[in-house]
C-alpha cells in the first residue's frame, strides 16, 4: 500500500481511519526502513479491535452517552500513541454531530435540481438552522470537554490536533464555532484542519463561502485534505476535475502546513497525477 504511494512520487502519506491492526507491522516496517514518511494520522487509527471498515465516527466526542465519550477519548489517545510511533506531526479529528434529521442530503438534492433559490429550499434551511441551534449547546460542550482532556497529551508528544470542517450540516463544529472551540480549549496543540471538498460542498449549499471560511481560520491552520468536488456534492475528485477555485486558496497555504491529497480509491493513476500537477501549476513547487 505504502510502496504504491511512494512510487507515485509522494514522500509522505496519511494513514486513514480505515487502517486495520493487521496492517500495522507492515506500516512500521516501511517507516523504519525509510521507504515512506507519515505526515498525519486520521482518528481512529489503527481501527479498534473487531472493527474492519473505515469508522471515523465510531465514537463521538459529542455523544450524550458518557461511555461513548470515554471510548472516543481513549481511542484518540491510542491514535496519538500510534502517531508518535510513525513520526506523524498531526492527527485529524472528526468532532461529532448533533442528533437530528439528515438535512444535508435533502438540501443537496434540491441544489442538484436547480432549486437553491426556491422558497422550499429557504424554508428547509431555516428549519435546519433553528433545530441545529436549539440542540447544539450540550453536544458542543461535550466536544470541548473531551478535547480539553486530549490536547495536553497531544502537546506532550509534540503532535498537533486538527479539528476538521465537515460537509454535513449536522456535524460539529459549525463553521462559525471554530474560534470559540479554540478559545475554550486554549491549547496550542489544537488547530484547524481544512478539507477543501467539504468546504466547497458547504459553499454549493449556499451556507459558507469557501475562500472566506479558510481565510477566517488561516491563523489556526495546521493542514488540509485536498480534493475537488463535482457539483454539487461529489467529492474526493482529483483537483481540476471539479469546481473548486484552488488558485483562490493559494495565499493561505504554506510549506509549514500538512497537505494531503484525499482522493477516491476508484481513480486511476493518471487521474491522481493530473490532480497533483494541477495543484503544482496553481500553487507552485514552493507551496
Amino acid at each position: 500500500m505504502l510502496r504504491e504511494i511512494r512510487e507515485l512520487g509522494f514522500e509522505y502519506a496519511e494513514l486513514s481511519h480505515g487502517t486495520r491492526i493487521s496492517l500495522v507491522s507492515g506500516i512500521l516496517e516501511a517507516v523504519s526502513s525509510g521507504e515512506i514518511r507519515i505526515s498525519s494520522v486520521h482518528n481512529f487509527c489503527p481501527l479498534p479491535l473487531g472493527v474492519n471498515t473505515a469508522s471515523p465516527n465510531l465514537f463521538q466526542f459529542s455523544s450524550d452517552r458518557g461511555r461513548e465519550r470515554e471510548l472516543a477519548v481513549r481511542h484518540t489517545l491510542k491514535t496519538l500513541e500510534f502517531a508518535e510511533k510513525v513520526g506523524a506531526k498531526a492527527v485529524v479529528l472528526h468532532l461529532g454531530s448533533i442528533e437530528m434529521r439528515d438535512y444535508t442530503r435533502r438540501l443537496l438534492d434540491l441544489v442538484e435540481r436547480g432549486e437553491r433559490d426556491s422558497r422550499k429550499y429557504e424554508r428547509l434551511c431555516a428549519e435546519m438552522d433553528e433545530k441545529r441551534e436549539a440542540r447544539k449547546s450540550l453536544h458542543f460542550t461535550h466536544v470541548k470537554e473531551c478535547l480539553a482532556q486530549i490536547a495536553p497529551e497531544a502537546a506532550s508528544r509534540g503532535i498537533k490536533l486538527g479539528a476538521e470542517n465537515r460537509e454535513a450540516v449536522e456535524e460539529l463544529p459549525i463553521e462559525a464555532d471554530f474560534k470559540e472551540l479554540f478559545q475554550s480549549v486554549n491549547n496550542a496543540a489544537l488547530g484547524y484542519w481544512h478539507d477543501t471538498g467539504h468546504a466547497q460542498i458547504k459553499e454549493n449549499l449556499g451556507l459558507v463561502p469557501h475562500t472566506m471560511h479558510l481565510a477566517s481560520l488561516a491563523d489556526s491552520l495546521i493542514g488540509m485534505h485536498i480534493h475537488d468536488v463535482r457539483f454539487p456534492g461529489r467529492d474526493h475528485q482529483p483537483p481540476g476535475a471539479g469546481t473548486i477555485d484552488f488558485a483562490a486558496l493559494k495565499p493561505f497555504v504554506t510549506r509549514n502546513h500538512v497537505r494531503v491529497f484525499e482522493l477516491s480509491p476508484s481513480l486511476k493513476t493518471e487521474q491522481v497525477r493530473a490532480g497533483f500537477d494541477h495543484i503544482m501549476r496553481l500553487w507552485g513547487p514552493d507551496s
